[in-house]
């Protein structure tokens, strides 16, 4: 199998890795907008560099991973599509829900497939939250707490690209809320605080913000993201129910300290980023692309899915800009996905 893999930086780094050393994966391409970092990275693997994203498609390949610029998502998707091809692409597919609907309307005319990158549903701790939830352990499910904290702030000029913290940060918690628990967001309300560093002012962004989403069985979840965690980065999702509770994302790396005189020590070496907590995660999405491809599984994560996250994502910001509860129904693209 031929991948093209679009985009060379962080995390297409780490994709491109993965695949050059899978057993079914025979070479890659690889193209960035900077040419000099692609061929880099091709050299260091043994892999081949191409000087754009024409010669992706033209030269010929069996499958495409995206990890360029989210302004570039949907169209990349799009071309792949009418070019027959299979995509797994990073989140979200646009920052925009027509740019979203435009690209899984070309996905789903050309009968291909698109996998998201919501690495989060291949993570061990989230998978035994799904199954103690679906199990019936926790009883009736009444409360889900969840949080996702980075140690620092990206760059300035970032920002304004990024889409804003619930886009671009606690879209993976909205996509695994929905994963974990197997319900639809019904309504929510959102709050946001940009008393943080000058830059997010300037961006139209917040550094922390919080949302309480109701979901469609009662259960009450509360959703919390800053860019501004000092202490390390934290992610976690505690699941209450009438029988029991569990918590994804406590181990000897949390870094949080207990005031307790028994409580446990703070972390020796908290988490510093995403990609060192998820990676196991990561490598498993890639994985489960090849089969998908492969034909031999089914999509674990569609557009369909990836554009309710960004739903409850848009309906935050609406919430957040105009202070008021604002119920799913009025945000555009609401037919259905399969959570089962």
């Amino acid at each position: 199998m031929r991948i093209g893999v679009i985009g060379t930086g962080r995390i297409g780094t780490i994709h491109a890795n993965t695949l050059s050393r899978h057993r079914d994966v025979g070479s890659l391409i690889l193209t960035d907008a900077d040419a000099a970092r692609a061929q880099e990275l091709a050299h260091r693997l043994g892999e081949t560099a191409a000087p754009g994203v024409e010669e992706i498609f033209r030269w010929g390949v069996d499958a495409v991973v995206i990890t360029t610029a989210t302004s570039a998502h949907a169209e990349l998707i799009g071309r792949a599509a009418r070019s027959g091809l299979p995509v797994f692409c990073e989140k979200p597919i646009a920052l925009d829900l027509p740019g979203s609907l435009s690209a899984i309307a070309e996905v789903e005319t050309a009968g291909t497939v698109l996998q998201m990158g919501f690495q989060r549903r291949f993570d061990a701790g989230y998978t035994g939250a799904r199954e103690a939830v679906r199990s019936g352990r926790l009883g009736r499910l009444h409360t889900v707490r969840a949080l996702t904290s980075d140690q620092a702030p990206p760059d300035a000029g970032w920002l304004p690209l990024s889409g804003g913290l619930y886009r671009d940060t606690l879209i993976h918690d909205f996509d695994v809320l929905r994963w974990v628990t197997g319900r639809e967001v019904a309504d929510v309300y959102a709050a946001g605080s940009d008393a943080g560093p000058r830059m997010f002012r300037e961006a139209g962004d917040v550094d922390t913000a919080a949302a309480l989403l109701t979901l469609d069985d009662g259960t009450l979840a509360t959703l919390t993201a800053t860019r501004m965690n000092g202490a390390g980065y934290d992610v976690r999702m505690e699941l209450a129910g009438e029988r029991d509770q569990i918590v994804v994302g406590l181990d000897d790396r949390t870094p949080i300290a207990s005031t307790e005189p028994t409580g446990p020590p703070a972390a020796d070496k908290p988490w510093t980023g995403f990609l060192e907590r998820f990676g196991p995660a990561y490598e498993a999405e890639l994985n489960a692309f090849i089969e998908v491809v492969r034909g031999e599984r089914a999509n674990p994560c569609d557009g369909r899915e990836a554009l309710q996250a960004l739903r409850v994502a848009e309906a935050c910001e609406v919430s957040r800009r105009e202070r008021r509860p604002v119920h799913l129904a009025e945000i555009p693209g609401g037919a259905s996905s399969a959570l089962a």
